[in-house]
Formats: C-alpha cells, sequence, structure tokens
C-alpha cells in the first residue's frame, strides 16, 4: 500500500517547485489579503466586496511569538508532541499572519526572518503523512522592512 502526503486541511496551502504557497484571496477594489480565503473583502473603507484567489509568497518577519506547553486537540496532534511555538509573522504583502513556528525555542527572536514551509504532523495508518504549514528560519535573509 503506498500512502501520500496529505494537507490537515484541504486547500490551505500547495507547494510547486518545492515552493509552497497560502491559498488566499485578494480584494480587487483595494488589494487587501486574506488568509484563509475570503468570499468578500472586509475592508471598511472598501466600497468593492469582489475578491480573487491569490497565492501569498511566505517570506516575513515575526512581529511575536508564544510557547504552547498544552497538548493541541485531536485533528492538530503532533506526534511526537513536545512544547511548540506560535508565531505572529508579518508577510512581505502586508498580511499578518498567525502559525506554528518551526524553530528551536532558544533560537527564537522577535524580528527574525522566517520563510513559509510544509512539515509532517503526524502520521496515519490511513492516509499516510499528514502536513501542515509552518515558519522556519530563514538564515539566509535579513529583516523584511
Amino acid at each position: 500500500m503506498t500512502f501520500s502526503a496529505v494537507p490537515v486541511v484541504e486547500g490551505l496551502f500547495e507547494v510547486e517547485a518545492e515552493v509552497p504557497r497560502l491559498n488566499g484571496s485578494r480584494c480587487v477594489g483595494c488589494g487587501a489579503v486574506y488568509f484563509p480565503s475570503s468570499s468578500n473583502c472586509r475592508n471598511p473603507e472598501c466600497h468593492d466586496p469582489h475578491v480573487a484567489p491569490a497565492l501569498i509568497g511566505g517570506l516575513g518577519e515575526l512581529y511575536s511569538y508564544t510557547v504552547q506547553n498544552y497538548r493541541p486537540p485531536p485533528l492538530f496532534q503532533m506526534e511526537p508532541w513536545a512544547p511548540y511555538a506560535i508565531g505572529l509573522v508579518d508577510l512581505a504583502d502586508g498580511l499578518r499572519l498567525m502559525a506554528v513556528l518551526s524553530v528551536p525555542v532558544e533560537d527564537i527572536h522577535i524580528g527574525m526572518p522566517v520563510r513559509l514551509a510544509v512539515r509532517t504532523l503526524y502520521n496515519t495508518n490511513e492516509s499516510g503523512e499528514v502536513t501542515t504549514h509552518v515558519f522556519v528560519a530563514d538564515l539566509g535573509r535579513g529583516a523584511v522592512s
């Protein structure tokens, strides 16, 4: 039996040529970016409710973070489990996004450059590898302005 990797939530991200991108949406009127996708623009100053699908790039800077010392619910199980960090990341297109940081806790610092990656969350007997999007340290790049 052959298994392939499946995302924890279908349609959340895609990977092309080993480069992950998030599936979001962008307002056609004001350019506001949403993740996950939105069915309409929520900017109160925008008078065009239409949005279009948008692939969101994964380069950013860590704005803030916290370390979680409790086990997540079953949908987001992590095996083997250990305390993990969740960060707020400012992406280059102006979106601020919350996600797991796949960085040793002692190496995390505010302002560090990060990039989007896909990591195994857990394995199942039914579907094999279940993956999710995370941010990792982008050691070859300086801070995003």
